[in-house]
């Protein structure tokens, strides 16, 4: 085991009435102010003298200088590419072409299933309780996914991709597409933890037909249709080249732009495109961490909230530090639109905190279950130590969450009701032990993987691997 500090027995309890100095509920931060746990729901939240008198047989739990707060919600993440990480870093844009696809078309199901739970476990230690998984290219179904996210106790959006542009496609294999789809959203309907969804990679990679069925399956099961658009110039021009329509424009005329939708990046739209996606209530996951590293542009996120486009925040797979994330998320907008305009405040604090939790609850479709501390909601919260230099003296707590706060002040992450980690690590299994497996098939998959980088890979030894005989591949510049 990790060998955590001393864990309180009340967190392990099936009931907690929870006293900290601040709960952070829809309209704010709130003092004096006292939250109930069982059934793994928030039963009761309020005013703390009403909550305890109201129960009695529950012993309060007294948390000075402690937030408790909705855990964050990553509205777009890759988890299968954890095994890559830093061999993205410093690569133009479509990485996904030379790297992710190459990597995850190496992983059998016992890889699937490492890569997911490292990434979960990355989730859970910065803060994230709930994360959409936009589907892998790895072989399989995604059940390794699930048993993956299940076991490491985070919360999972879980795509499926239904791509059929294959060349050697037919009507039979698109059929066999459409079924193993509707299995897919039948089998986790209802499930505690893990909530299906359909996804297209990209519009290109679907044929009109299927991007219709896909988004018009998940509008009736009340699921998400997920699709990644309008993010590189390069996938935006092929769509003009091809289709004469841009790609947001492509999904409307296919028929798949819905309430369901929800679109990675959009960070290359023109205004007609925003009066599509505000016309038909598609959403957004607005990931500013992927346009800084390898993105063309910054989502114009302020001027989708003006037009009441829906949005939540995603880290596209980068890092998973949901207070990082909120931070760039701010200053993306003001350094791509509030410096050139003067707007000093570019939303302020309490609008990235709002689509960091309840935006990302609306985009996932999963606003009536989780996104804030509510009676009746899922009890996804953290613990978050107000008790550090960062944090002295305090005058706008919501500002300094956004600019301020940091992962290290996660004393606790709880998913449904249930403690999941305790000072960064997990309470209930080895996460040590898992992280030396995962060095040595993190090694094997990269080593073994097609991946081709641009700049050449580092010469240096780390973790008794030679970098210069990890198998990637580096292209040798030609002049024109």
């Amino acid at each position: 085991m990790n060998n955590p500090t001393h864990i309180p027995a009340a967190f392990k309890a099936d009931a907690m009435l929870l006293l900290p100095a601040f709960v952070l509920l829809a309209d704010g931060p709130q003092a004096d102010h006292a939250v109930v746990v069982s059934n793994g729901q928030f039963s009761d939240v309020g005013p703390a003298d009403d909550v305890i008198a109201r129960h009695p047989h529950l012993a309060p739990v007294a948390l000075p200088d402690k937030l408790v707060m909705p855990g964050f919600i990553d509205a777009h993440h890759h988890l299968t590419q954890s095994f890559g990480k830093a061999l993205a870093f410093g690569e133009p844009s479509e990485i996904y072409r030379r790297i992710w696809v190459p990597m995850e078309t190496c992983l059998d199901e016992q890889r699937v299933y490492l890569s997911a739970k490292l990434a979960a476990l990355e989730a859970l230690r910065g803060g994230f309780t709930t994360v959409c998984d936009a589907g892998t290219r790895a072989s399989g179904d995604a059940s390794a996914i699930a048993t993956a996210t299940q076991e490491a106790g985070v919360r999972c959006v879980l795509g499926l991709i239904c791509n059929d542009l294959a060349d050697d496609i037919d009507s039979r294999a698109r059929a066999a597409i459409v079924l193993r789809a509707q299995q897919h959203l039948s089998r986790w309907e209802g499930h505690a933890l893990v909530h299906p969804s359909l996804a297209i990679s990209v519009p290109e990679a679907g044929s009109d037909g299927m991007l219709q069925t896909a988004s018009a399956l998940c509008a009736d099961a009340g699921a998400v249709f997920q699709t990644h658009a309008n993010e590189h110039l390069a996938a935006v021009e092929r769509s003009i080249v091809k289709r004469k329509m841009r790609p947001i424009e492509h999904l409307h005329f296919a028929g798949a732009l819905g309430p369901q939708t929800l679109i990675a990046h959009a960070t290359l739209v023109t205004p007609s495109e925003l009066n599509l996606l505000a016309r038909t209530g598609a959403a957004v996951s607005y990931n500013p961490v992927a346009s800084s590293w390898k993105g063309n542009a910054v989502a114009p996120a302020l001027q989708m909230a003006a037009l009441g486009i829906r949005f939540g925040l995603g880290t596209d797979g980068t890092r998973s530090d949901a207070f990082r994330l909120i931070d760039a998320a701010e200053t993306a907008q003001r350094f791509a639109y509030g410096l050139a305009t003067g707007d000093s405040s570019c939303g302020a604090g309490e609008l990235w905190i709002d689509r960091a939790l309840r935006g990302g609850a609306d985009v996932l479709r999963l606003d009536a279950r989780i996104g804030e501390i509510a009676t009746g909601k899922a009890a996804d919260f953290l613990l978050i130590d107000l008790d550090v230099p960062e944090m002295r003296p305090s005058w706008d707590l919501s500002w300094e969450l956004v600019r301020l706060a940091n992962r290290s002040q996660i004393d606790a992450v709880f998913v449904a009701g249930k403690l999941r980690l305790w000072q960064g690590w997990p309470t209930d299994w080895d996460a040590r032990a898992f992280l030396r497996e995962v060095d040595a098939t993190a090694r094997e998959v990269v080593a073994r993987a097609p991946i081709q980088r641009v700049h050449a890979a580092p010469s240096y030894r780390m973790d008794g691997m030679d970098r210069t005989e990890s198998g990637i591949q580096t292209p040798v510049p030609t002049v024109e």
